[in-house]
């Protein structure tokens, strides 16, 4: 993962932005969230021979925990964005010991062990339309893929995931009055063609006036990919979410 890199980039433009206008017009939040997704769905390849093959009962992949950093800035400069960045931890292993599946013209059987990754960089670049009690966000949601698909015992050498995604961005925070309670969704989305990523997230969540805060709800990343590098896939990952993060 890029993530060093990428921390050290936000660094770097949360100092210009300091360094040209007053630090009270500066907003920075740094974050760990915390995520427990189920796994469901099923692959299969493009070969006359191959099976649909599910990601629970033929893999035995397990539902995984992921913690996961967020930082983000938000500025007062005319016509550039806002910045959000989290890693996301979704490497996933299975073992199943009676396998019986074809994938790219390979017969699998008795005991396969796989390794399922989609973990990725998460960078949004946004703008704020409203900033009152109701805050609307617009922007570019950019997911940069590092992981990739792997079965024991194959003479294939594992399916890099490599892809860098660009997704439509909105974000909607609704206050409640005089409580500091609110309630807020993200969603970020592409549909190209018969390929088609989601990520979607609601919440209920508290900041305290000194910019402390948590907050909790559901979470949905799912993908479907129709003849992606050989492969015809159609996978979701859901479940609780929780966030606790420092606003200044």
């Amino acid at each position: 993962m890029k993530t060093t890199r990428i921390i050290l980039l936000l660094s770097t433009l949360l100092f210009l932005c300091v360094s040209s206008v007053r630090a009270d017009f500066i907003g920075f939040k740094i974050g760990v969230n915390y995520w427990e997704p189920e796994l469901t769905g099923s692959f299969i390849g493009d070969d006359p021979l191959d099976t649909q093959i599910d990601l629970v009962d033929d893999l035995g992949l397990e539902d995984i925990s992921s913690s996961n950093l967020v930082l983000t800035l938000e500025h007062p400069i005319p016509l550039l964005p806002n910045i959000r960045y989290q890693n996301i931890d979704l490497d996933a292993s299975g073992f199943n010991p009676n396998a019986n599946f074809t994938y790219q013209g390979q017969l699998y059987t008795g005991a396969v062990t796989s390794t399922f990754d989609l973990s990725h960089d998460d960078i949004v670049l946004y703008y704020e339309i409203l900033d009152n009690w109701i805050n609307l966000d617009i922007g570019l949601d950019v997911k940069i893929f590092d992981g990739e698909v792997a079965l024991s015992g194959s003479s294939l050498p594992p399916v890099p995931i490599d892809e860098t995604i660009p997704l439509l961005y909105l974000s909607a925070r609704f206050d409640l009055p005089f409580s500091g309670f609110y309630i807020g969704a993200d969603f970020s989305g592409a549909d190209i063609s018969d390929n088609s990523l989601e990520d979607i997230s609601i919440v209920l969540g508290y900041e305290s006036d000194s910019g402390l805060g948590f907050e909790g709800g559901y979470k949905k990343f799912s993908l479907e990919l129709n003849d992606v590098t050989d492969v015809n896939a159609d996978l979701e990952y859901d479940g609780i979410y929780l966030n606790g993060y420092y606003h200044f």
